[in-house]
């Protein structure tokens, strides 16, 4: 009514698309799980589901390649008389087997045994710290679904208010803020998939590259690509921190379009402007010829 009123008082024509506004938000309030939810849902869906399927194929590959380059490093090792008694017991025992009990093979024995066990405590401590990282890196990532859930929970209660907010002149951005930070949120989990997918990516390649060099090499030292290994899930960990702020770059409300439009409404303003001059000047000029003849 206000701006049916609004017009008659102008005298200008009644607009009757912006007066159905209210309506259209009034239904979709009315039926926000299945319109509104549901509708964003079916469109968001198949873009988690797919990168979800491209990181369950990397995670495979990386854990395949993984047991193998694990397997090819035992079989290195035990196939080498000076380091097989470090892995298998066997060995270990067949060689305490061939020494005696003289005062060499004694210091002999006691090396043997100083070897082995400071061997299981390089490999404990590295495996140790290898899966302190990877449950980091786990942990970062059920932060991030955490709060993503939570978030869209928060946002689809408070979206019926944040709808009819919008009827009122001055609150219209509310409803594409609603739904721009919907998206985002929406979007944490395929980015950091990607993410994750990315990193399973580099660690299969470095797998094959350690598998390649292992079977080329069987001297071929594994405590360089150990390294490179933590480091990529140090930056594992750091990146997942920086998912909503890759998300939020995705789409955004207002932005550019308010600029878009100002530059237009400049651009109008100034046209009108220079029309105003010139025809002013135009029409000058005419009246002082007319004045002359």
């Amino acid at each position: 009514a206000y701006r049916v009123w609004q017009s008659l008082a102008r005298a200008e024509a009644i607009d009757v698309f912006p007066l159905l506004r209210p309506f259209a938000i009034g239904l979709c309030i009315l039926m926000f799980p299945t319109v509104v939810l549901g509708t964003l849902n079916a469109v968001m869906t198949p873009i988690v589901q797919g990168v979800a399927t491209m990181l369950e194929g990397e995670i495979l590959d990386m854990q395949q390649y993984r047991e193998q380059k694990d397997k090819l490093e035992y079989e290195a090792m035990k196939r080498n008389p000076e380091t097989a008694y470090l892995v298998s017991n066997e060995e270990f025992d067949k060689q305490l087997e061939e020494l005696g009990w003289s005062p060499g093979d004694l210091v002999t024995m006691t090396g043997m045994y100083v070897e082995r066990g400071m061997y299981s405590l390089k490999k404990g401590i590295r495996d140790w710290f290898r899966e302190v990282l990877e449950l980091m890196f786990d942990a970062a990532a059920l932060v991030i679904d955490t709060l993503r859930t939570f978030f869209l929970i928060v946002l689809a209660i408070l979206g019926p208010l944040a709808f009819a907010i919008s009827v009122w002149d001055g609150f219209q951005s509310t409803l594409t803020q609603w739904l721009c930070r919907y998206i985002q949120v929406y979007l944490w989990l395929p980015v950091s998939d990607l993410f994750s997918c990315i990193l399973a990516k580099i660690q299969v390649l470095m797998l094959q590259n350690d598998i390649e060099r292992m079977q080329a090499d069987p001297n071929f030292s594994l405590d360089s690509s150990d390294g490179v290994y933590i480091i990529f899930m140090i930056i594992g960990i750091i990146g997942y921190f920086t998912v909503p702020t890759v998300a939020s770059w995705v789409i955004q409300a207002g932005g550019m379009g308010n600029y878009n439009r100002n530059v237009n409404n400049v651009t109008n303003r100034s046209g009108a402007l220079a029309g105003g001059a010139v025809g002013a000047t135009a029409g000058n000029v005419a009246g002082r010829l007319k004045k002359m003849f």
